[in-house]
């Protein structure tokens, strides 16, 4: 890149910077669309883009231009496959999430938010046996955190396996009582 392009990019990632720092999203967007109507392919305007549509609520921008940086770049992170997943679900598209988790992980496989993701999805799917497997390996990486072992135990519910819902709801008491005691009054399960 010429010197005169690189200080071009600087100065206005100087002012994307300072938009930011100030909480203008709308003027830190309008500095992205800018830049990138010069730059294209500049991967960490198209994450910062992303993430200031996602925040104000506009997720099919968001995730053209996730989509967009997974492209460019397939293998950079698994965080930039991770936000592609978690918007198509959000979006109401589970069966385009699935393969974005699956990415996903197969760039990271502790991402533990990529299994709990990926569990969701399933469920959703009504592939309830596959979400089982994704939770237990979220649960796995994060054993201290009730959302893998409260929708765990949901999927055990609906497959009507009472007794394995009842070992985790035993399991949450010992460390997060308030979300076993919702199961229960869910489940009508008492333990």
């Amino acid at each position: 890149m010429p010197l005169n392009e690189k200080m071009a990019l600087l100065a206005g990632r100087a002012r994307l910077l300072g938009a930011l720092l100030l909480g203008r999203s709308a003027a830190a967007e309008a500095v992205c669309d800018e830049l990138l109507a010069r730059w294209p392919a500049h991967l960490h305007l198209l994450a910062t883009r992303a993430h200031l549509r996602a925040q104000r609520g506009a997720g099919e921008a968001a995730l053209v231009d996730l989509q967009e940086l997974v492209r460019l770049a397939p293998t950079r992170s698994a965080g930039d496959w991770f936000n592609v997943a978690y918007l198509l679900d959000e979006l109401g598209r589970p069966e385009q999430a699935e393969p974005a988790f699956r990415q996903a992980l197969a760039l990271d496989a502790k991402l533990d938010r990529a299994w709990y993701g990926l569990g969701l999805t399933l469920i959703r799917l009504r592939r309830l046996d596959d979400a089982v497997a994704a939770l237990k390996r979220n649960t796995e990486l994060q054993p201290m955190s009730p959302y893998g072992w409260y929708q765990l135990a949901r999927v055990h519910w609906d497959r009507q396996q009472p007794d394995e819902a009842r070992r985790i709801i035993a399991h949450l008491k010992g460390f997060e009582p308030k979300v076993a005691a919702q199961l229960e009054r869910e489940t009508g399960l008492l333990v």
